[in-house]
């Protein structure tokens, strides 16, 4: 039954539409989230007759009020124009809504967002049928809130996320423990940390920030203390239970993203109806990521929210299963402004376009179509091999996205084929079969699949990375037998990409990748057989290769170039990247700094400012006392009230443990109100 509504906060009207800028969702267990709303100008309540409208919600921990204000601001009013209320909401203990953060993807987390989605089923304004949306943590949580299947949930759109939050997430891949484990908690734990702005929730302010900040765990306990892919992880990961997406699901992301592995996943086995893109881009929303070109995806959204909210019989449930940017030519820079390359759509996926093309590893260091006649190589890669690694999630298409790959090829095997007369174009995952034993119970493999230019510059297509103790599965993890060859298979990331006539493919293998996944805590060195069995399985499109056909896609590109709206700048921002290597101490040290500068937040002049500073340690010839450390601080202000919020995560690598501390300090104006500090050490469990 549809319940009457009235805005408990100020309303501003806008051209088209208007925004609702604080409004209680109220929970059964008497907590509230604070949603932010955009509404179309047709929705007047008023007594009498209204006409209620779908509704687009959207959930994160990001603070609807400043910290996804600009980008929410770039949809939501083309959503509310096209007739769509836009309901952005705040996890509970974060923004202003009540309680405490608790961890990602939270049981608490899932079963608020339902009690969320029925709270705006029943509102008057609404027509009872609601869309899911989000990049990144919104996409996660969009589709796992799907698969609890809410009955008035309709369809999702979920960008930049993943089925499998073990293996496809920050924390953890193939068993590999990725430095994001790290950074990412000290990320929430001062992201998620943040007051309440009191503009919108009065005095209560200062004892909600209190609350939280008493309240706060060290978030890399619980991510550290499970190494493996247990129950803590299979929660929320869909692809335990893909039975359950039902619901039509649009999936996306970019190939300089993170999760560029999820959309084909979603598109091969989502028993609903599921479609899947993957453009060029980083860990962006299409329409203002970068590289270019990008994807019109205002249209592009209404046009499955009109099919699935409207019933408007638009054929959107006919567009081709994937589609995909083909990459080629990409060379690294200091800003990839834009990639050269067309879409393609493959109407079902897998695909019968793709065929297998196998290219064996000898001893000369070739790839080359026929099996090695035998023969044995080895690598020990120094532990700081990796520094062109990039990061693992790219906000920025910079020094975030790998750089030149021969920096990282002199600490390892590099096998390459003759100089390209014909293209080759591959569109999927690619993977390494190998023979290899190590010389130690436990190491990590790294695979790089790179684009040789023809005046050598070298672009990482494609990575993949084994933690060798999982080679038969991430659930029981078993050492290796030193000495003993074993048959195994590194399997690397989706990728959709065209390599030219006068290029070269070489793969690269290296016992480290620093310091994007932890070292093993031995210094290893892996034989490798070069036999029938070390071959590259490349994902050739039959199709892109040949030729014989039209091959290309359009892919609308959004009219305005500029769709973010202009915050004031106070200060300016700053980003470095740099590796220092110390050759008295012989360690190689590797800085990620960044300030945002502050913004003021146009309409209530909230002022804010994020700076961290993150330092990666590590000895080249041991990986023992390996040290990473995270420092972020917040600040918040308005006239005469400003708070600043401190935390410190740190981590050093022991043999047998993780030793693990954090600190945070908070404070209002220029006066301490709270610190507290965390310390734990944590068994290596096969890592």
């Amino acid at each position: 039954m549809a319940t009457s509504f009235q805005p408990q906060s100020n309303v501003i009207q806008h051209n088209g539409f208007c925004v609702w800028e604080n409004i209680w969702i109220p929970l059964k267990d008497g907590r509230q989230l604070s949603a932010r709303i955009w509404m179309p100008d047709l929705v007047e309540l008023e007594e009498g007759g209204i006409k209620p409208v779908p509704a687009i919600f959207e959930y994160l921990p990001y603070r609807k009020r400043d910290g996804t204000a600009q980008r929410d601001e770039s949809t939501y009013p083309v959503f509310a124009k096209a007739g769509y209320a836009g309901v952005r909401v705040d996890i509970s203990g974060t923004g202003e809504s009540d309680g405490v953060f608790d961890d990602e993807y939270s049981p608490r987390e899932l079963s608020d967002g339902v009690e969320a989605i029925n709270w705006i089923a029943q509102q008057s304004w609404c027509s009872g049928k609601v869309g899911m949306m989000g990049i990144s943590w919104g996409g996660f949580n969009a589709l796992q809130v799907a698969a609890l299947r809410p009955e008035p949930l309709k369809a999702v759109i979920s960008i930049g996320s993943t089925v499998d939050r073990y293996n496809a997430d920050i924390h953890y891949k193939s068993g590999c423990h990725l430095n994001s484990n790290l950074s990412w908690s000290g990320v929430m734990q001062c992201f998620a940390n943040r007051p309440p702005d009191p503009a919108l929730v009065g005095d209560r302010w200062r004892d909600m920030w209190l609350e939280r900040l008493e309240g706060a765990n060290l978030i890399l306990d619980e991510w550290l203390s499970h190494q493996r892919y247990d129950d803590f992880w299979k929660h929320g990961s869909i692809e335990q239970n893909y039975e359950a997406l039902e619901i039509p699901s649009l999936v996306i992301s970019g190939w300089a993203d993170a999760y560029k592995n999820a959309p084909p996943k979603a598109a091969e086995n989502m028993p609903g109806l599921a479609k899947a893109i993957n453009g060029p881009w980083v860990h962006k929303y299409p329409h203002f990521a970068y590289p270019r070109p990008r994807s019109d995806f205002h249209q592009e959204a209404l046009r499955w929210w009109d099919r699935w909210l409207c019933d408007e019989q638009n054929d959107a449930e006919s567009l081709p299963a994937y589609r995909a940017y083909i990459s080629e030519n990409v060379r690294p820079s200091l800003w990839r402004e834009h990639e050269e390359g067309r879409w393609v759509a493959e109407e079902n996926w897998p695909s019968n376009t793709i065929t297998t093309k196998k290219l064996y590893l000898t001893t000369d260091h070739n790839l080359f179509e026929t099996s090695s006649a035998g023969g044995q190589l080895s690598i020990c890669s120094p532990e700081d091999t990796g520094i062109a690694c990039g990061e693992v999630f790219a906000l920025k298409p910079d020094a975030e996205t790998p750089g030149d790959q021969r920096i990282d090829d002199g600490g390892s095997l590099v096998f390459e084929t003759d100089i390209l007369n014909d293209a080759i174009e591959i569109l999927g995952q690619p993977t390494l079969s190998l023979n290899v034993a190590i010389d130690a119970p436990l190491g990590n493999l790294a695979v790089r699949l790179i684009d040789v230019h023809p005046d050598g510059v070298c672009h990482r297509v494609c990575f993949g990375v084994l933690n060798l103790a999982h080679r038969h599965g991430n659930e029981t993890p078993e050492k290796m037998e030193p000495g003993q060859a074993e048959d195994i298979t590194v399997t690397l990331d989706h990728i959709g990409y065209r390599f030219l006539p006068g290029h070269r493919i070489r793969v690269s293998i290296s016992t480290a990748y620093w310091p994007l996944i932890m070292p093993s805590p031995y210094h290893v060195t892996a034989s490798i057989s070069m036999d029938k069995n070390a071959f590259l399985s490349l994902p050739v499109r039959a199709i892109g290769n040949q030729m014989t056909v039209a091959d290309e896609i359009h892919m609308p590109e959004p009219e305005d170039t500029n769709p973010l709206p202009e915050y004031k700048q106070i200060t300016s921002s700053k980003t470095e990247r740099r590796v220092e290597k110390d050759l008295a101490e012989n360690q190689t040290h590797y800085f990620a700094e960044d300030d945002t500068g502050t913004t003021e937040i146009p309409g209530h002049a909230l002022r804010v400012r994020h700076t961290s500073f993150t330092k990666w340690s590590v000895n080249p010839d041991t990986p023992l006392g390996a040290e990473a450390t995270s420092q972020w601080c917040c600040y918040m202000s308005r006239d005469n009230w400003s708070i600043k919020l401190e935390t410190n995560v740190s981590m050093v690598l022991n043999a047998d443990n993780f030793d693990i501390s954090g600190k945070m300090i908070a404070y209002e104006g220029d006066k301490e109100i709270l610190a507290r500090d965390y310390r734990n050490t944590i068994p290596r469990d096969h890592m």
